[in-house]
């Protein structure tokens, strides 16, 4: 009984590291991302703002998975790095799932919510950027196409917000429309976890089970449609049969192997 409560009350403060230190980074960064912004031309300014980006998550991911609070299995997604440009389309069980892809693949672009870009922890780094806020779909549409065509991978979540069930939510038409629009393929990325962590039913108050693991595999490619409404029906079976076939329980990643480690 001492045991399991001295395991909760290290839970507990492990989780609160973390989510304080996610926190107090993105504050730490935020002076000097809207310092730069203004005085470096536009595209340097994308490339050094996704440089921090990569390896500040790396270094927070690495600080997760030393501190005991973590796993992770991330090493697939080293496959798409210097693969040209396509759209990368994950489920999108939790908060993390951005900070997992952006921390191992290099000039990664990403879709967000507009409501974040104007967020005081992460506003700043995210337009030093060049992340492409939704609020104007329009836009959205042309600077993703834009991005894409100019050799880029776009980061695009395909439900739109985190999943609302299992194994993925709605799908919505936005990953067919651009993936025409740019004559670009589709890649799905499955991302498993073993706990509800960061999750839509996810109350701050409930203390997860550590370490919770996560692992991210390569889905099936999806060639560019023809038709966005017809692709819709087609990515989400792709996703939903590749989620279901396996468990969403995630092994511990093998010790000792680097590339497995978030910071490769």
């Amino acid at each position: 009984m001492r045991r399991a409560a001295l395991k909760r009350l290290r839970d507990a403060a492990l989780t609160t590291f973390g989510l304080a230190l996610f926190g107090l980074a993105g504050l730490a960064w935020t002076p000097l991302a809207l310092l730069l912004r203004p005085l470096l031309p536009a595209r340097t300014s994308r490339h050094f703002g996704r440089w921090v980006n990569r390896r500040g998550f790396q270094a927070y991911l690495w600080v997760l998975q030393r501190s005991g609070a973590c796993r992770f299995d991330l090493s697939e997604l080293d496959a798409l790095r210097g693969q040209g440009p396509l759209i990368v389309a994950p489920n999108h069980p939790s908060l993390i799932d951005a900070v997992l892809l952006i921390s191992r693949l290099p000039g990664l672009s990403c879709v967000m919510k507009s409501s974040l870009l104007g967020n005081p922890m992460l506003g700043a780094g995210a337009r030093l950027a060049g992340y492409i806020g939704n609020e104007d779909l329009r836009r959205m549409i042309e600077q993703a196409v834009a991005e894409l065509r100019g050799g880029g991978q776009l980061l695009l979540f395909p439900e739109g917000t985190r999943s609302e069930q299992a194994p993925i939510g709605p799908v919505t038409g936005m990953v067919g429309l651009i993936a025409k629009r740019a004559g670009v393929p589709v890649q799905t990325v499955l991302i498993e976890s073993d706990s509800d962590f960061l999750g839509k039913r996810w109350r701050p108050r409930d203390i997860p089970r550590l370490p919770v693991r996560y692992r991210v595999r390569l889905g099936p490619r999806l060639e560019p449609p023809a038709d966005a409404q017809d692709f819709v029906a087609q990515l989400d079976a792709s996703l939903r049969h590749a989620l279901l076939r396996e468990t969403a329980s995630v092994a511990a990643p093998p010790a000792r192997r680097p590339h497995d480690d978030p910071t490769a």
